[in-house]
C-alpha cells in the first residue's frame, strides 16, 4: 500500500470516528466529549498508518517510534481531559455555542464542531502518516525530532499536572496560577503541544517530501495561539482575574518559556 491510499483510508476513518463521537455526544447531551476524543483520534490515524505501511518498505524503527510517540501523547491527553471533565457536565463553551444555533442540529454541529475538528485532525496528522512510508533510518533529524517531542511532552504533561494540583486546592480559588512551569510561560501545555508536533514533523523528514507537512505543526500552533487555545483562554482570564492576571501577563512570557521578569514590562 502507498501513502496516497493511506491518506484516503485515514480520511474515511477520521470521518467515521467523528461521526461516532457526534452521535455519542448528542445522545448524552454533552458535546464537550469531543475534547476527550481529540487526542485518541491521532492514535487511531497512527495505528491505521502503521498497519497499512507494514509491507511498504518503511523503516521499522521510524514507524514504531512515530506510533509510540503519537500514542503516548494522544492517550495521555485524552485521559487527562477525561479526568478533568468528569462530573462537570457539558463545557459552557459548547452550551453557549448551541444557544446560537441556527438551522437543524445535525448540520449545525457538523459545520461548527465535528467537521472542522475532523479536518484539522486529518491535516495535523499528515507527518505521522508520511513518516510511516519512509525507508531512511532515523539519523540525526530523527534524533532531533525525538528530543523536541520529549521537551514538548514534558512541558505539556508537567504543566497540566501542576495546574490540576493548583486547582484542587480550595485555597487557590480565584487566584492566578504562576508557579512551576507557569512562571516561565503562561501556557506551558500549549507550548508543549506545539513542540510535540514539530518533533513528529522532524520524524517525517526521512524524505524531502516530508518538508511539505510542515503545514501540520504550523496549523496546530496557529490554533493553539490564535483560535481555540491561548487567545480564547486569556480573554476569559483577563475578565475573571482582572489586575492579578494583567500583572502575571506583564512578567510572564505568553508562549515561549523564559525566566519571569522581575519588573513588569511590555509583553
Amino acid at each position: 500500500m502507498n501513502l496516497v491510499v493511506n491518506l484516503l483510508i485515514c480520511a474515511a476513518a477520521v470521518a467515521a470516528y467523528f461521526g461516532l463521537v457526534m452521535a455519542l455526544s448528542t445522545r448524552l447531551r454533552n458535546h464537550s466529549l469531543v475534547d476527550i476524543f481529540w487526542g485518541p483520534g491521532f492514535v487511531l490515524v497512527a495505528a491505521i498508518s502503521y498497519l497499512a505501511s507494514a509491507h511498504s518498505g518503511g523503516d521499522g524503527v521510524r514507524r514504531t517510534t512515530v506510533l509510540a510517540l503519537t500514542a503516548i501523547w494522544g492517550l495521555r491527553l485524552g485521559a487527562y481531559i477525561g479526568r478533568r471533565n468528569a462530573g462537570h457536565g457539558q463545557d459552557p463553551r459548547y452550551t453557549a455555542l448551541l444557544e446560537r444555533r441556527t438551522g437543524g442540529l445535525f448540520g449545525f454541529l457538523l459545520r461548527t464542531v465535528y467537521g472542522p475538528q475532523a479536518l484539522v485532525l486529518f491535516v495535523v496528522s499528515l507527518p505521522v502518516q508520511a513518516a510511516m512510508y519512509q525507508s531512511a533510518p532515523l539519523g540525526a533529524l530523527g534524533a532531533a525530532g525525538i528530543a523536541v517531542w520529549c521537551i514538548g511532552f514534558f512541558f505539556e504533561a508537567v504543566g497540566d499536572a501542576q495546574l490540576a494540583r493548583f486547582k484542587s486546592d480550595p485555597a487557590n480559588a480565584g487566584s492566578v496560577m504562576d508557579r512551576g512551569l507557569w512562571a516561565w510561560t503562561r501556557h506551558p501545555n500549549y507550548f508543549g503541544d506545539s513542540c510535540v508536533w514539530f518533533g513528529l514533523w522532524l520524524l517525517a523528514l526521512g524524505h524531502p517530501a516530508g518538508l511539505l507537512t510542515v503545514a501540520s505543526p504550523a496549523l496546530m500552533t496557529y490554533f493553539l495561539v490564535n483560535v481555540s487555545g491561548k487567545a480564547l483562554l486569556e480573554k476569559g482570564l483577563r475578565r475573571s482575574r482582572g489586575a492579578a492576571y494583567e500583572a502575571y501577563a506583564a512578567r510572564t512570557s505568553g508562549f515561549f518559556p523564559r525566566p519571569p521578569r522581575r519588573t513588569p514590562g511590555r509583553r
